[in-house]
């Protein structure tokens, strides 16, 4: 796995976790000067109004991004924001989200420059992270006319985040703990938005899956000739 080139000096991060401590005990004083109830009603119960699917990406923070408060959004995120059938941890999260907190809006948010999705462009040599982006090099063979047909790197990178994004919320409502949801008349809403990095500002991509819907394969394939033995 390549590492990072020029590390930072382990000097400037020696007393990075006293930092961090200390810019908490900040942010606790200012949450109960502004909202002095915030945190006895979130230790009673939790009732969050959306499951944000989203990048591992640091500059990817939801809440920040939403204006939303803690107790607000249920979070689960990996890189690239990958919704993958055999993940139990995501499976689990949607589970819960959905069957005990009642929750009715399922958001999975990727973001323009992903580092994941240009690693899937690029030729393998990440190391582990190579198996898990190995699904959105299908998302790239599905669309690959499309793709090809862009001839600036960045707007093609651009393009797939957005397809990957579309390919998720499609892999969402194939799930048995959407399906399930939805016959049993639950009115979940499963989105797909894109994060602008340069500018801060969410995409809706239009992609919003409301109900299960039968799945339309290719028509099967046909041999052109006869098969010798």
């Amino acid at each position: 796995m390549p590492y990072r080139l020029n590390p930072r000096p382990p000097q400037s991060d020696v007393d990075l976790h006293l930092r961090l401590l200390n810019q908490n005990r900040e942010w606790s004083a200012r949450m109960l000067r502004e909202r002095p109830e915030l945190f006895s009603e979130l230790a009673k119960h939790q009732s969050p109004f959306a499951l944000w699917i989203g990048c591992s990406d640091s500059r990817v923070p939801p809440n920040e991004l939403t204006g939303t408060m803690p107790g607000d959004l249920f979070v689960h995120r990996n890189v690239a924001n990958m919704v993958v059938h055999t993940d139990m941890n995501m499976l689990s999260v949607l589970e819960f989200a959905v069957g005990a907190l009642g929750i009715h809006h399922v958001i999975v948010c990727g973001h323009y420059g992903c580092g994941g999705v240009k690693a899937a462009l690029g030729d393998p040599g990440y190391g582990l992270v190579d198996n898990w982006v190995r699904r959105i090099r299908d998302v790239y063979r599905l669309h690959r006319d499309e793709l090809d047909s862009i001839d600036e790197i960045e707007a093609r990178l651009a393009r797939l985040v957005e397809l990957n994004v579309a390919e998720q919320v499609y892999d969402l409502s194939r799930t048995s703990v959407l399906r399930t949801a939805w016959e049993a008349g639950r009115h979940v809403q499963v989105h797909g938005w894109v994060y602008g990095l340069r500018d801060g500002l969410l995409k809706d991509l239009g992609v919003t899956r409301t109900r299960y819907e039968a799945e339309v394969g290719p028509p099967p394939a046909t041999r052109s000739g006869p098969v010798s033995g």
